[in-house]
């Protein structure tokens, strides 16, 4: 007899099974992959960026923006880092406070694992999941491994980024059955692709820059790629989750230059092509590229000042129109899901069935690129495991 069935051995599953184990609670986690943590495998090129010392509120998107916020601060990033130091594991600092392991990301699904074992939590891998009902005030889950019923269940199977290691809407589908609306589901931390109209950038795949790439109102400083269909890089990652199709993406390829930076070059280097002096200050084949697209014939003194100055505003407002994103396959995360309006910010249950909690990227809250989406699994699967220890006591 279980005190909570867990659906989904991710980062967010494990961590709530270990919590609520630890607290006293017999926990049950189910998951149809072979083995736990398939993402946090994958993660930081196998290294896991498992989370960032900057993981504030307000870097992650949600229909409530305040929603994320009572869990996040209840389980810090400070807390996790403690955890994994208790471990032994070593980790560092890249970039942007992204804290990673410096060995492999199988070290963090070994310490879960363990912390796990520590609650005396049970597995079902491999397992598929036929039904799941509520009658009596319990949870009747039907698997390919038998029947199992609990007081609490828990949706952490995550959303559809990523299919290839088993991503599947399922969370949605469940969370539709016991009545919870669904903020539509879309690809985020994604590629974008770029139109027909574009093929000039298209062309420079492998070239990278930094620049200052904005969606809407919020713009981040990073590296953008240039790839076969479009424009990747952590830039346009951490852009994607805040576009809507149809609008542009605004560039500013030189975000250190003044707005009279062509001006005075003009002063500085009268003889020299524009093509030159943007090899200056960008990689070779994109100055060539964007000097094609400005068309100012001739050396710069030639050119006008207000010829420049408009160049320079385009410069850094480069708008790209792209048709799309390279989708789910490609996505690091998925924004949208479980909608926040029915979960409550401390225990991370449903208001309208007692007994049933989603945590994880089920949830319709998503973080910024950077170890902010693996900060809030943990943040609200600590939420949710202490929320069943509780009930579990009664």
């Amino acid at each position: 007899m279980h005190d909570a069935i867990i659906l989904g051995a991710g980062g967010a599953g494990l961590f709530c099974a270990a919590t609520a184990g630890q607290a006293g609670a017999r926990v049950l986690v189910i998951d149809h992959n072979p083995e736990p943590g398939r993402k946090i495998l994958i993660s930081g090129g196998g290294r896991c960026n498992f989370t960032n010392i900057g993981a504030v509120p307000d870097r992650y998107l949600s229909e409530n923006r305040h929603f994320a916020r009572s869990a996040l601060s209840r389980y810090t990033p400070a807390d996790f880092v403690e955890l994994v130091q208790k471990h032994g594991i070593a980790f560092h600092e890249k970039t942007l406070g992204q804290l990673f392991c410096d060995g492999s990301a199988r070290q963090i699904v070994a310490m879960l694992m363990d912390e796990c074992a520590a609650g005396q939590v049970d597995f079902a891998f491999g397992t598929a999941i036929t039904d799941v009902a509520h009658a009596d005030g319990r949870f009747v889950v039907t698997t390919s491994a038998g029947v199992f019923n609990a007081a609490n269940l828990v949706i952490a199977t995550g959303g559809p980024a990523i299919p290839k290691l088993g991503a599947t809407g399922f969370a949605y589908q469940l969370g539709k059955q016991f009545g919870m609306k669904i903020i539509p589901p879309r690809p985020a931390l994604v590629p974008f692709t770029l139109p027909a109209a574009e093929s000039l950038f298209r062309e420079l795949a492998g070239v990278a820059a930094e620049v200052v790439a904005t969606a809407g109102k919020t713009a981040f400083r990073e590296a953008a790629l240039f790839t076969h269909r479009g424009l990747s890089g952590p830039a346009m990652l951490q852009a994607s989750s805040y576009w809507r199709h149809g609008e542009a993406i605004a560039v500013d390829f030189l975000p250190d230059a003044a707005p009279d930076w062509l001006v005075t070059m003009k002063r500085q280097r009268p003889k020299a092509g524009l093509k030159s002096v943007l090899a200056s200050a960008l990689p070779e084949r994109l100055a060539t590229a964007i000097a094609e697209q400005l068309a100012l014939a001739g050396d710069m003194a030639s050119q006008k000042d207000a010829s420049l100055t408009a160049a320079m505003s385009r410069l850094k407002a480069w708008a790209f129109r792209p048709d799309g994103t390279e989708g789910f396959a490609k996505a690091e995360v998925t924004a949208g899901g479980i909608d926040t309006a029915g979960l409550s910010q401390r225990t991370m249950s449903t208001n309208h069935l007692s007994g049933l909690y989603a945590i994880g990227e089920a949830v319709d809250v998503t973080g910024w690129l950077g170890g902010y989406n693996f900060q809030w699994a943990w943040a609200s699967g600590h939420a949710a495991g202490q929320a069943i220890a509780e009930r579990a006591r009664g």
